[in-house]
């Protein structure tokens, strides 16, 4: 079992780390000529129009990333319930002209705005959409039938009959395109999938949640199965992950279908594609292949509690309870971007600081994670929080409180840190994910590496989420590896940085 091999993704993440010497050792020009298209454009098919004129839900921002819906009683999605939960999720919400072309803004934040996360949805019968596999195009906002017919039975076996997706009336499946990101980030690509992947989940989760539908992320499953049902290239494209939306109590099983290959064309996303091996040995390396091995990984022990502070703590500073902003989960994500100046005069409160802290780690429903669950560790560098004094901190869900592990004013470190960019160094506070990757993997394995990253990207997400709905500015950004671990030691040692998001208030342009 490859899977079980975890020196595989020791060596990717050792070979894809960021340090001051390999980023000046590595130069890499973009070539935009070469730039790949942003979506996935079947020619031959004709789309089926999603309607636009959707309701909103009415559901405040804050409530919806916090406050999952339960899978109890019958809960189906509609035609207009997939078009929300896709549109909000990945679909266009602003345009601008830039030298290499129109960028088309999406939903959810992405490294690059190079958006490599499709999604597919396989339904039964609903109302306004027959059973079938689809593929969804932000780009006229359509489904184009794949294959016409129920085939949830073939997705319930793929997962082992995962009970989230055998009741699912619908499944969402995100998949990552290697070279649409690859083009400008090279091999850690397979990182930006799970981070991009994940902040498209925070949106299609709270959505979700906001239209009164459970949704839960699947993480087990038979890789080679669920690629084929989708008929993927999958030197091109794989499957990251399903969310299986809906409940139903009906437990009769759908039959399981024949899956011949579609050949349907696709239009090249660029005249050439460069390959970067390890990414994709990384990705053959966390592949499930067969439904023994989902259930092996699936039934082992979870990670649980968060041992990240065991030890004698420092000085606590309390966290007190946030506002609640009415604005609802459509505004906000059509209100967010990705801040490209913060305002380094500015302050934010520790109120707005707790609000997102508190609200981002409630946990995610996933088949990985008991409740309350988590595998990263956060820790921060405050630079502006009115009430809080400069310095680092390791945030303690568990009680919702801030360990001091040092202070001081270190905006020239997280600058350093976060890849020598101003931003960081602007911001009222960096959050820095890390994680235990050695208890991670000796549990789940190299699919493991998946989960840590998807689940950084989904607290991001919502973090996003929750600054936006506070009318601050948030950014995702890339950091040297290393470093990032040495400035959080002793405390961090033997933890690995995994992702980092700066929040502020954003800088506003003067006029000309």
């Amino acid at each position: 079992m490859h899977n079980r091999d975890i020196q595989a993704a020791w060596q990717y993440h050792d070979g894809t780390k960021h340090s001051y010497a390999s980023i000046r050792n590595n130069p890499h020009f973009l070539d935009w000529a070469n730039r790949p298209l942003p979506f996935k454009i079947y020619p031959t098919i004709e789309g089926l129009a999603l309607p636009r004129d959707v309701p909103q839900t009415g559901v405040a921002a804050l409530a919806a990333i916090s406050e999952p819906v339960g899978s109890a009683g019958e809960s189906v999605p509609g035609i207009e319930d997939l078009a929300r939960i896709l549109y909000f999720s990945a679909g266009i919400t602003k345009q601008r002209k830039s030298p290499g072309g129109e960028i088309y803004f999406r939903a959810a934040a992405c490294t690059g705005a190079l958006y490599e996360i499709e999604l597919y949805v396989i339904n039964s019968d609903l109302k306004g959409l027959d059973a079938g596999v689809y593929h969804f195009n932000p780009a006229d906002v359509s489904l184009r039938l794949l294959r016409k017919g129920d085939f949830r039975g073939n997705l319930a076996q793929a997962t082992a009959m995962e009970p989230a997706v055998t009741h699912a009336p619908a499944t969402i499946i995100c998949t990552g395109t290697y070279w649409r990101n690859a083009w400008k980030y090279q091999a850690r690509t397979y990182r930006h999938f799970g981070w991009d992947n994940g902040t498209l989940l925070a949106n299609m989760l709270a959505v979700s949640a906001a239209s009164g539908l459970p949704a839960e992320v699947v993480l087990g499953f038979v890789d080679a199965e669920v690629n084929g049902l989708l008929d993927l290239d999958t030197r091109r494209e794989v499957s990251l992950c399903l969310v299986a939306v809906g409940h139903t109590s009906d437990s009769s099983p759908v039959a399981i279908k024949e899956i011949s290959p579609l050949g349907f064309e696709t239009v090249p996303l660029s005249k050439r594609e460069v390959d970067y091996p390890a990414m994709l040995e990384m990705h053959g390396a966390c592949s499930l292949e067969s439904e023994e091995e989902v259930l092996e990984w699936r039934g082992g022990p979870p990670i649980f509690p968060n041992l990240a502070s065991a030890g004698q703590a420092g000085v606590l500073q309390p966290l007190p309870a946030g506002e609640e902003p009415k604005d609802t989960i459509e505004q906000v994500i059509l209100r967010r971007g990705s801040t490209r100046r913060f305002d380094k005069t500015a302050l934010m409160t520790l109120a707005e600081l707790s609000t997102i802290l508190e609200r981002a780690t409630r946990g995610i429903l996933a088949d990985f994670l008991t409740p309350g669950a988590q595998l990263n560790d956060l820790y921060l560098i405050v630079h502006a929080v009115e009430g809080l004094k400069p310095g680092a901190y390791f945030f303690r869900r568990e009680g919702n409180v801030l360990e001091v592990l040092k202070e001081g004013r270190f905006r020239a470190e997280a600058g350093h840190l976060g890849l020598d960019q101003q931003l960081p160094a602007e911001a009222c506070v960096d959050v820095f994910f890390l994680a235990d990757l050695n208890r991670i993997l000796e549990r789940y394995g190299n699919r493991g590496y998946r989960a840590v990253q998807l689940e950084a990207g989904t607290i991001g997400g919502r973090m996003y989420l929750g600054a936006y709905a506070q009318r601050l500015g948030a950014s995702g950004l890339t950091f040297f590896d290393d470093d990032v671990v040495d400035f959080f030691s002793p405390h961090a040692r033997g933890k690995s940085a995994i992702f980092l998001l700066a929040i502020g208030k954003p800088l506003k342009r003067t006029p000309v």
